[in-house]
């Protein structure tokens, strides 16, 4: 066994276990993730192109969606292509480069999608608790660094993350008990001491989760202190309708992340993170464009307008 201080690995390539090694299930679930992926393309680009082409919605906080959109068209993109061609294939491996790689991308997108929900968040904390000047304080310069800060971060720490697991040492054991490479199913099959690796995840992970939970709730509370002071049931509503979208985003997601990382060890195992990690890189990418679009006048407005400047092209 290699040395736990040695860097060099003999492993070339990993096989990814996947969900399920059963062959009368591969098929059947290539249809389905197959189509959970094209919704989520569909879903994310239109809102995208929707966002950027319509007028209207050229506002803070669908330039925010837009950005929200981007990180799950990419999130998701990371994780499923290989996913489906493991699928099918009869050998489902993936470089190491490509591993790497892929680890890299994921955590970048995860760690960027809980700080721009909270930069969303905060929005909304400044849209209902101080109107008057939320032009003002919302400029296009501070969305754009609102939007930036999350993405310079998080591709810090990925990076940070990536380079640590890899100069850990992998001597025989290649198969990942995954359907993507993870930094814990790869700290299993690694021959170095991961004892420091662990702390860093959970310490990271803890505080990028707890930061960023912390800003949804603070903003939240300062919404509901400023929304029940409203003397109007209508305005109540209409307020408190703006934030629904996002409430509910916010809830699938942290939900998800508290149940993978908060549930008691002895019921912690990979098969769990396995269905944890289903819903949190392929389904919420692909529930977000319904959320925001289902129960959004202005969107569906804006669907609407560019139907009919369709219609009118093809006439």
């Amino acid at each position: 066994m290699a040395d736990a201080n040695n860097t060099k690995s003999t492993v070339k390539e990993f096989i990814l276990f996947g969900i399920t090694d059963r062959p009368d299930l591969q098929v059947p679930l290539f249809v389905v993730f197959l189509l959970i992926y094209v919704i989520t393309l569909t879903g994310n680009l239109g809102i995208i192109v929707l966002i950027r082409t319509d007028s209207h919605l050229h506002t803070p906080m669908y330039f925010f969606l837009s950005h929200l959109a981007f990180v799950d068209l990419c999130y998701s993109s990371v994780i499923a292509p290989k996913m489906l061609a493991n699928f099918l294939a009869a050998k489902k491996t993936i470089s190491y480069n490509a591993c790497a790689a892929q680890l890299g991308c994921f955590l970048t997108f995860m760690i960027t999608e809980c700080f721009l929900l909270a930069v969303m968040a905060y929005d909304r904390y400044v849209a209902i608790c101080n109107p008057l000047l939320y032009q003002t304080i919302m400029s296009q310069k501070v969305c754009i660094q609102l939007v930036a800060a999350p993405y310079i971060y998080s591709f810090s720490v990925a990076l940070f993350h990536t380079i640590v697991t890899f100069r850990l040492s992998f001597c025989s054991a290649n198969v990942i008990n995954h359907f993507y490479c993870d930094d814990l199913p790869l700290l299993a099959l690694s021959c170095s001491d991961t004892s420091t690796k662990q702390i860093l995840i959970y310490a990271f992970a803890g505080f990028d989760m707890i930061c960023s939970l912390l800003i949804v709730l603070i903003s939240y509370i300062f919404i509901l202190s400023s929304i029940l002071r409203i003397r109007t049931a209508q305005g109540r509503h209409k307020a408190f309708s703006t934030c629904v979208s996002h409430l509910t985003a916010v809830t699938i997601f942290y939900g998800t992340l508290i149940f993978m990382y908060l549930q008691p060890s002895t019921n912690h195992s990979l098969e769990t993170d396995k269905i944890a990690s289903i819903f949190y890189t392929l389904v919420i990418p692909m529930l977000n464009p319904l959320i925001y679009s289902l129960r959004n006048k202005e969107v569906k407005g804006a669907l609407k307008r560019s139907m009919e400047r369709i219609v009118v092209v093809l006439r």
